[in-house]
């Protein structure tokens, strides 16, 4: 592991039966508070950002907010928040998704992607991939490449990367870590 690694998993807290019973919350919120390790875990995603060759970074609400509009700013490239349906103003794109009981819905100002774009989404945790995955269709709907995701943390055991590797088409996929 290495001494970044090492940093960011030191800051991240187990929340046991949280938001239900028999799930293992991650908490990210003592790392965000952690100038040290909030900025190592920007530096990082910035470098993605530049060996991507990614001119905008895509942030998925919400925790891919407060990940991706930092890190955007270090890259020296635009941020475009990707939202829930309904809470953007002006014409939009969306892009309707299956979740494990139900369905949801993102959407992208239309105007904030265009085809010279490539696109680096960024996110706090990939789980099974479904929110990612509909904000990669969203991405290539607007006409934009999609430059690769990158998540701050993986947790392997819901197989989000084996679903995720057809859609992203050869893009990079980077998990800072993997649990």
């Amino acid at each position: 592991m290495t001494d970044i690694q090492e940093l960011l998993l030191s800051r991240i807290r187990d929340v046991a039966d949280y938001p239900e019973p028999g799930v293992m919350f991650k908490d990210i919120t003592p790392l965000l508070a952690d100038p040290a390790a909030f900025t190592a875990l920007t530096d990082a995603l910035a470098e993605i950002v530049v060996s991507t060759g990614a001119t905008k970074v895509v942030g998925l609400e919400a925790r891919g907010f407060i990940l991706g509009a930092p890190v955007a700013v270090r890259a020296g490239v635009g941020f475009i928040p990707v939202r829930k349906a309904g809470k953007l103003p002006g014409a939009t794109l969306s892009q309707a998704y299956d979740l494990e009981y139900g369905s949801a819905e993102i959407e992208v100002h239309a105007e904030d992607l265009s085809a010279e774009d490539r696109i680096l989404i960024v996110d706090d945790v990939l789980a099974t991939g479904g929110t990612a995955e509909a904000s990669i269709q969203l991405i290539r709907r607007a006409g934009a490449e999609v430059a690769g995701l990158a998540v701050l943390m993986e947790l392997g055991f819901l197989a989000g990367r084996a679903r995720l590797e057809p859609a992203l088409d050869g893009a990079p996929l980077e998990a800072l870590l993997v649990v």
